[in-house]
């Protein structure tokens, strides 16, 4: 059997690694996105802007389910991996996809047929709603691919391929990059035409995955019924804590939309670029989440605890280091932002109020992230749904009503932060005093194997 690498070598040289490439793929994708952002707000119709930030605001929800079951992916292979059982983890991968393919079908289904409703719930009204609902008609669908390629995307990471996750985000990203400035402007399609290469990315996603994780490093294999039956029970025990886990962010979001809303279009297309800003200036700490889970997912199934714990500090110091740097440059940059996209009265306020104070409250909101990777991966997703729904769905909206009434738009990215901070430090501990709890026996009870691999400190396999 061949060990995991995740199993020796240094603990943070693993978080910066696979943190680095999952970041750079992630925030390519992001800034090609905010780049589409940028371009349509140049043809000088806040309605489109704001209108993207409604089916932004909806289409999260599904986002969210897909970035879960990746989760759940990485969460059930890696622990097969640091078991020593790849065929195992190559069976719960197509298993995986099977799954992901067909929940986001029976999701996208649903949210289509009731896009205007959802639509003129967020707060929509007019022009704007009509043209949120067609971005969201036209988009819905390309989530199926998208939430497949997570999966191929996940169990690449869970065997520590981080540099082949990060291709497949940044060559679809490439794609994207040329094809939206000639369909939104030589094409003159506007926003059908950035609805367009949404799709074409997405379906480019799927097809670099199944290069990679399939065609090319074999870690999936041909699911079948029976294989479907047989590991689908553990797959599905974290992944439905983890998806939802991932609904509270958008329901928090939504929730958010809705109160920005009152304050009227300009408001709503500055909380569409503070969401494109968000995901792109923190791509590092939303992938660290992503990243760690293969290896706390190795080390704790082959029993490596004194690992586990110190992958959970180096995380939690490379979040610290990354959100002071990043709000460094965000506060050098907010006027230039500002300028770029257009933003005025309202709108200029919520930028500002997110530069300033919004972006540091993510060295707490990281550390959320890191609790969330930590519990999903060894054996107690449930308090990661726990902690998310009651900054997102018990904090978050109560905060942004009662500061928005006092600050106006701002009010609603002051009432985030609170709630990010608050929520951040109570799960940063929580999860470091579990983490520090850990018994060897907590492992064999949760994914029984019949031997436990000795990992070989001589043996280094080309990434």
């Amino acid at each position: 059997m061949t060990a995991g690498r995740f199993l020796t070598g240094s603990t943070m040289g693993h978080v910066m690694r696979m943190t680095a490439t999952g970041a750079f793929g992630i925030t390519f994708v992001f800034l090609v996105d905010a780049a589409n952002l940028l371009w349509l707000s140049q043809l000088g119709q806040p309605q489109l802007v704001a209108a993207i930030g409604f089916a932004y605001a909806i289409q999260f929800f599904s986002v969210s389910i897909a970035v879960g079951l990746m989760i759940a992916a990485t969460a059930v292979i890696s622990r097969s991996i640091g078991q020593g059982d790849r065929e195992k983890a190559r069976r719960q991968a197509g298993a995986a996809i099977v799954i992901a393919g067909a929940t986001l079908t029976v999701v996208s289904s649903l949210i289509v047929l009731f896009r205007h409703d959802l639509i003129h719930l967020a707060g929509a009204r007019g022009e704007t709603a009509r043209l949120g609902a067609r971005y969201l008609a036209m988009t819905m669908f390309s989530l199926i691919p998208m939430s497949m390629a997570l999966i191929c995307s996940g169990t690449l990471r869970a065997d520590g391929y981080g540099a082949k996750a990060m291709y497949i985000t940044m060559f679809a990203g490439l794609v994207l990059m040329v094809i939206d400035p000639l369909l939104i402007f030589w094409m003159e399609w506007a926003l059908d035409g950035a609805a367009i290469g949404l799709c074409l990315f997405r379906l480019c996603l799927l097809g670099l995955a199944i290069y990679f994780a399939i065609y090319q490093m074999k870690l999936v294999a041909r699911p079948r019924l029976s294989t479907l039956r047989n590991v689908a029970a553990p797959f599905v025990a974290v992944a439905i804590p983890a998806i939802a886990t991932q609904m509270s962010t958008p329901a928090g979001n939504y929730l958010l939309t809705i109160v920005m809303a009152q304050h009227g279009d300009d408001a709503v297309a500055a909380w569409a670029v503070v969401a494109r800003l968000t995901v792109l200036v923190f791509g590092g700490v939303f992938a660290l989440s992503g990243a760690i889970g293969g290896i706390f997912g190795q080390n704790y199934g082959a029993g490596q605890l004194d690992r586990v714990r110190a992958t959970y500090r180096d995380a939690l110091v490379f979040c610290a280091v990354y959100t002071v740097v990043a709000w460094g440059a965000l506060l050098v940059a907010t006027p230039y932002v500002i300028w770029a996209f257009g933003l005025s009265g309202q709108g200029a306020d919520v930028l500002r109020a997110f530069t300033l104070v919004g972006v540091g409250t993510f060295v707490f909101i990281g550390a959320l992230f890191v609790s969330n990777a930590a519990f999903n991966n060894l054996g107690k997703p449930g308090r990661s749904t726990l902690l998310n729904w009651l900054k997102d769905g018990a904090l978050s909206w109560p905060a942004a009503m009662a500061l928005a009434a006092v600050f106006g738009a701002p009010g609603v990215i002051y009432g985030q932060a609170l709630a990010g901070a608050v929520m951040g430090l109570v799960a940063a501990t929580w999860g470091w005093f579990y983490v520090k709890g850990l018994r060897p026996e907590d492992a064999d009870a949760l994914d029984p194997a019949p031997a436990r691999p000795y990992p070989n400190p001589d043996r280094h396999r080309s990434r």
